[in-house]
């Protein structure tokens, strides 16, 4: 686990579900039933996928939904602050005046 997080807070989280994938393949088996849906989960959302990877073997009940929306927000916000980090650089935009 220490190589897990040193690469998530180093490369980010698509490196580091790779990683994790690579270390231990029967934990992704147990949450997913083909490579299609983990490999489309690290690229488009990681921090879901990962959340995900972490409570599914187990069973996603309870409390668990809420590390599951976590990860949603994380991916949410990933997608959406590069918009918004950007909004200045549109001409006619209210806050590039």
């Amino acid at each position: 686990m220490c190589c897990f997080f040193t690469s998530l807070l180093l490369l980010g989280p698509r490196v580091a579900g790779i990683i994790w994938w690579a270390l231990q393949p029967e934990r992704w088996d147990l949450a997913f039933s083909t490579w299609l849906w983990p490999m489309f989960g690290v690229v488009f959302a990681p921090w879901t996928t990962m959340s995900y990877v972490l409570v599914a073997p187990a069973g996603v009940r309870g409390f668990d939904w809420l590390w599951i929306a976590l990860g949603v927000l994380a991916d949410v916000a990933f997608w959406t602050s590069g918009a918004w980090g950007n909004r200045g650089r549109l001409p006619g935009s209210a806050s590039a005046e």
